[in-house]
């Protein structure tokens, strides 16, 4: 970075987009969740990147202040466009290699039922709808850690928190989920979404 930076090529632009367009368009994905607006938020993160080059600090860690940078983005085209974020836990995005569901399916081998599968896309939908239901803050904390295995100091550096702030937050969230879930009460099998 240090070097586009300095230099403005080409080169070293396509290098920083080709390193981090994947983890970066899936956060955006599951954050704003639209791909068409997910692209657009993609490219204006990109695009502001270039433009605010010149803040980037040597020896500042480059994932946070891109992280930074794309979260601004998302959170001004969500209020362009009049709405708040959804978020899919289960979405798949093309070019994913990591599904670790995927993967378990593939290892365990047994292919669940019909019931099974609507079940477990009850609970999907219940997660997405619940995880949308929390505020912005501890929405955006909760997937910045669990979805894109970020660090507290990497979230605190990109929401400009203190760490113990990203840590009270992710409580705050995982005990507002478990409120919603008790608050859901058990389906037919007895047991809590």
């Amino acid at each position: 970075m240090s070097r586009y930076r300095e230099q403005a090529r080409t080169e070293d632009f396509d290098e920083l987009v080709r390193r981090y367009e994947r983890e970066l368009y899936r956060y955006l994905a599951r954050y704003v969740g639209d791909r068409a607006l997910a692209d657009d938020v993609f490219q204006n993160t990109f695009l502001q990147l270039h433009l605010k080059r010149g803040l980037y600090e040597d020896g500042r860690p480059l994932r946070p202040w891109l992280y930074a940078i794309a979260t601004h983005q998302a959170v001004d085209a969500l209020r362009k466009a009049g709405r708040h974020p959804t978020v899919s836990l289960d979405q798949r995005i093309e070019g994913s290699d990591s599904d670790p569901g995927a993967l378990v399916d593939l290892l365990t081998g047994e292919e669940p039922g019909p019931l099974a599968e609507m079940q477990s896309e009850e609970r999907r939908q219940w997660v997405r709808g619940a995880i949308a239901k929390l505020p912005e803050g501890l929405r955006q904390t909760l997937i910045l850690a669990y979805y894109q295995d970020l660090k507290y100091r990497e979230i605190a550096e990109i929401l400009r928190i203190p760490v113990g702030t990203v840590k009270s937050r992710l409580h705050a969230a995982v005990a507002k989920l478990a409120e919603l879930a008790h608050a859901a009460g058990p389906d037919d099998n007895g047991s809590v979404p």
